[in-house]
């Protein structure tokens, strides 16, 4: 097997060509601004596709300057740990860290365990998390990526996808709540008090800024305890064995903020799977002695809570199979069931379902409301 590995890599790494070079350097020069001496941790696995796109933005770092480090982990899912030594790379604080994954970067045992504090008392379970959002590096990470998807979606015009985010940001940003229908049935009521959104932009240039390659999203973090009624999803859904391509829609239903109810077909079935290990996951971490019960069950509860809306400005993505391109699809939005991006919902997973061609309209706390999203059509003076 270790011999396959490496012959794999090998290959992937001989078929490094212009289109992938290119988009590599579009990734760190665009969208990273990678300089002169900065350090660079890029992160990833023995997998054909993320390896080579690994080597590709090693190349365009030392073609920048930058000082870049390549480090090797076993695949790992949205469930498993880390590895021990990449989070102590981490924990080095680089200038940049790069996650090119074959799904997910791992979860830190030790940030889980007793998290990081920053400089306001919030708490982290992640040192990727602790160093990123306490703005001492920048970073981008793409769970799940593949050769073709990184060359389609990477080179695109960023200074119109950062208009298009920052409109939908001011937006969501004023709003006490967000009201999402379909012509499928979908009626979902979102609070957003309090909350902020954050803007997928592809503008990773400072440190505390990152995101997903390929970007393109605006999302937020429900306002806990607000959303009610029904979700329709139609586009795909992340289950546990990876994203379905949705045939019969799921129909979930929504109260005080936690999915009550499936109904569908064996899409929905699937979902209420991937639901149930993420509870029963988070149990298991009391019965190890890794969690207190308290912990345990708020990890448990939170495996059904509505942890993001996210809406897609990616005009060169489409509908894969794959939901780190199918989040960022334009003329769609998602939702997300599990941990938010608040750090205030904390739980194992964070699962995304992609509804398309939305009506998205916002209130706002005088009580006037617009719509910026019609039949999955941005309302211009959204739209840079």
């Amino acid at each position: 097997m270790k011999i396959d590995a490496e012959t794999k890599m090998a290959d992937a790494v001989a078929q490094i060509d212009d289109e992938l070079a290119n988009a590599a350097m579009v990734a760190a020069k665009d969208v990273l601004d990678i300089k002169e001496g900065e350090s660079v941790l890029i992160i990833t696995n023995p997998e054909p596709d993320v390896y080579a796109i690994s080597q590709a933005m090693y190349d365009a770092a030392m073609e920048l300057g930058g000082k870049p480090v390549i480090m090797i982990q076993p695949y790992k899912t949205q469930l498993d740990f880390a590895e021990p030594v990449v989070i102590g790379a981490l924990g080095t604080i680089p200038d940049v860290a790069i996650s090119l994954s074959a799904e997910k970067l791992g979860k830190d045992r030790d940030g889980m365990a007793s998290p990081y504090v920053g400089k306001e008392g919030r708490e982290y379970d992640h040192v990727f998390d602790f160093h990123y959002r306490e703005k001492r590096m920048r970073s981008f990470w793409s769970p799940s990526i593949s050769r073709q998807m990184f060359c389609k979606t990477v080179p695109i015009d960023y200074a119109k996808l950062r208009s298009d985010c920052a409109s939908l940001k001011a937006v969501l940003d004023r709003a006490e709540e967000c009201h999402v229908v379909t012509e499928k049935g979908m009626d979902l009521t979102i609070g957003l008090r309090g909350r902020k959104a954050d803007s997928d932009d592809g503008d990773f240039r400072i440190a505390g800024k990152g995101g997903n390659l390929p970007a393109g999203e605006v999302y937020v973090s429900p306002e806990l305890g607000s959303s009610s009624g029904l979700i329709v999803f139609d586009g795909s859904i992340s289950a546990t064995e990876g994203e379905i391509i949705i045939d019969e829609p799921i129909r979930a239903t929504v109260e005080g903020n936690f999915v009550t109810r499936l109904d569908g077909g064996v899409e929905a079935q699937e979902l209420e799977k991937a639901l149930k290990l993420g509870e029963d996951n988070a149990m298991k971490l009391f019965e190890e002695g890794k969690f207190s019960r308290e912990k345990a069950e708020e990890y448990a509860k939170n495996a059904r809570n509505l942890g993001e809306l996210g809406i897609g400005l990616n005009r060169k993505a489409s509908i894969v199979g794959n939901m780190l391109e199918d989040e960022k699809v334009f003329s769609t939005c998602h939702i997300a069931i599990g941990a938010n991006y608040d750090d205030d919902a904390k739980a194992l997973i964070h699962l995304d379902g992609l509804i398309k061609e939305p009506t998205i309209s916002v209130t706002y706390p005088d009580g006037s409301a617009e719509t910026i999203m019609k039949n999955g059509a941005l309302a211009n003076k959204f739209s840079g």
